[in-house]
């Protein structure tokens, strides 16, 4: 097995819980860092905004703490890019260091859950917005957070979800 894929274990890892309030998703790109955000109700998600980043963390940790307190966060929803039968990828190892590293910069809870097509998800979403090209490629990675924390939301009010995605066809 290549050094940069791990395979899902199956020991049950200790879920983490985000408290009651809103909820921020993220989806996590080493250039545009997609942002939505969901009522205190977590009912509905709407897409807030795309974050250009460089690298530059302490930049980055200043707009999520201003995130933090300008929309009351309590918690944020990470997608993890992963491959169909659950196993890791360059990309989901670099979205669990970005996570462990905003849990760090925000002392708030991060939780991962599945982006598996949501970015296909987001580009069918704008197909008929009637944006131009460019606004749809600035606009996609907020729409595909929104997606993420959609399904997070949806998976909640049914019982929940692991922390960590699995396979598609477990």
């Amino acid at each position: 097995m290549p050094d940069d894929i791990r395979p899902i274990t199956t020991e049950p890892a200790t879920p983490v819980a985000i408290p009651a309030g809103r909820v921020a998703g993220v989806d996590y790109g080493r250039r545009r860092i997609g942002v939505a955000i969901c009522d205190t109700h977590r009912i509905l998600s709407s897409p807030l905004c795309v974050r250009q980043t460089m690298g530059d963390k302490t930049a980055d940790g200043a707009f999520f703490r201003k995130l933090i307190a300008d929309e009351l966060i309590v918690g944020f929803v990470v997608g993890l890019p992963i491959h169909a039968d659950g196993t890791d990828s360059r990309m989901s190892v670099e979205v669990e260091r970005f996570g462990a590293w905003l849990t760090a910069e925000t002392n708030l809870p991060v939780v991962f859950h599945d982006e598996r097509y949501s970015s296909r998800e987001a580009t069918g979403l704008l197909a008929g917005s009637g944006l131009t090209r460019g606004r749809k490629k600035a606009r996609s990675d907020a729409i595909a957070a929104q997606v993420v924390l959609s399904s997070w939301l949806e998976a909640q009010a049914h019982g929940g979800a692991a922390d960590r995605p699995g396979p598609l066809d477990a």
